[in-house]
């Protein structure tokens, strides 16, 4: 599948190459080599991590590359699955850059190639749960955000980090409707945002992010329902009060601000205690916080996940 973008189509690496190089990187950490030498991604300049990251999602397998980009929630291009791909081509993601501002010691805006060379790129394969019971399992290209957020030092008033969407209705056609108040805007408790499984994403499946699933840079946070993870995002800012984010402004009794996977609290419209994996066509149990609750369910010790959904 082709994607519009200023690469040509020889920079950007298949995904025969990239499952295949995955395979090698996997054997090679089972007998100890590390240092090798990792391929390029895309045509950014960068090299992606040659050490292997520990799967979070081993024994599942990957959602095929043409659902996970045909099949997608980006209302800034339409409320249908299929418009993001259908109209999200034209968006031009350079020049970009994102702004962080707020309670911090430096504000800076970087560009996205700055944003490239601040971390090791790694590849992190999730779990990803929309909240309408359905999810799939990426291969995700990025690094924390916890390395972006270091940069600007926040102040020790910061407690919360909100994240915003581009506004262009020129290029995104679903903004001249008023689907959401835009721009769209999501955010995280600081401590979660400093989680290690809270990545900025530049690609997935070895390639650059294609621009319906974010381009040219997104949140991804996966234990969280999807749209917690911001798409396209231009501006970060730390806080010291809880934002009003786009979808408690929209429906604060079908979207809280944690949005935590939890098989025990139903959205009001459906039940959120199975999902079915895109591709698939039998639903499995929901796990709580989507199978990463070794990780992060300490960030929530004593709270009502019920009442605090």
């Amino acid at each position: 599948m082709k994607f519009r973008s200023d690469l040509k189509e020889h920079e950007i690496t298949s995904q025969k190459i990239w499952m295949e190089r995955r395979s090698f990187l996997g054997a090679s950490a089972k007998i100890g080599l590390l240092g090798l030498a990792g391929l390029p991604l895309a045509g950014l300049g960068q090299t992606l991590s040659a050490q292997p990251t520990p799967s979070l999602a081993p024994s599942e397998p990957l959602t095929p590359l043409d659902k996970v980009t045909t099949h997608n929630n980006f209302y800034e291009f339409g409320t249908n699955k299929e418009d993001p791909s259908a109209y999200a081509g034209a968006l031009k993601t350079r020049p970009w850059s994102i702004s962080v501002e707020g309670e911090v010691k430096q504000q800076k805006t970087f560009d996205i190639d700055d944003i490239l060379k601040l971390a090791p790129l790694e590849e992190r394969i999730y779990r990803m749960r929309c909240v309408e019971a359905w999810s799939m399992v990426i291969p995700w290209i990025g690094f924390p955000l916890a390395e972006l957020l270091k940069q600007v030092e926040p102040t020790s008033k910061a407690k919360f980090v909100e994240f915003q969407t581009l506004v262009d209705p020129e290029q995104m056609p679903g903004q001249r409707h008023e689907i959401l108040d835009w721009p769209y805007k999501e955010g995280l408790r600081i401590d979660e945002a400093m989680n290690p499984l809270t990545l900025l994403t530049v690609g997935l499946y070895g390639e650059v992010l294609p621009n319906q699933n974010g381009a040219p840079v997104r949140i991804v946070v996966p234990w969280k329902y999807g749209f917690k993870s911001a798409k396209s995002i231009v501006k970060i800012r730390l806080l010291e009060n809880m934002p009003l984010t786009s979808w408690i402004k929209a429906g604060p009794r079908e979207y809280g601000f944690y949005a935590n996977v939890n098989p025990m609290v139903d959205h009001p419209r459906w039940s959120q205690a199975k999902e079915r994996r895109i591709g698939e066509f039998l639903k499995r149990p929901t796990l709580p916080f989507n199978g990463y609750g070794d990780h992060v369910a300490s960030l929530y010790s004593g709270m009502d996940l019920e009442k605090n959904f």
